[in-house]
């Protein structure tokens, strides 16, 4: 057992955040994504929210701070300006754990899944709600 690790992050998670480095990033995704076409290692956490997620993977990992933007959400179809509540909370999670990085940037859907397949590793949730990304 290991003190004040969050449960959600899974000995693979783990593993795979001790491994990342410098520019290596981390797509964690919703239910609906389609996470195993990506073409990344992916690691499951059905059953909890993105959020939660967010907040154990924040709790030990910080935000590249040499790139003007280290956190991005997809972008709401044909409204690129549109605002969806899980937006704020990602955004209150980057205020608490990276205060200095608190910026939360949306990207065009294609643009995000092209994004995702760069990614170090993608982490699928269990997240029903939509644009949890």
């Amino acid at each position: 057992m290991l003190k004040h690790i969050d449960p959600l992050l899974s000995p693979e998670l783990l593993s795979t955040l001790r491994a990342m480095g410098h520019g290596d990033e981390l797509a964690i995704v919703d239910a609906n994504y389609p996470a195993v076409s990506s073409a990344r290692p992916v690691i499951r956490a059905d059953g909890s929210q993105v959020t939660a997620v967010a907040a154990a993977v924040l709790s030990l990992m910080p935000l590249d701070e040499f790139v003007p933007c280290a956190a991005f959400h997809m972008q709401v179809v044909d409204d690129p300006a549109g605002q969806m509540p899980i937006f704020e909370e990602f955004r209150s999670l980057l205020r608490k754990y990276e205060p200095k990085m608190a910026k939360l940037e949306g990207i065009e859907r294609f643009a995000f899944y092209e994004r995702v397949k760069k990614c170090f590793a993608v982490v699928a949730s269990g997240e029903r709600r939509l644009y949890g990304n």
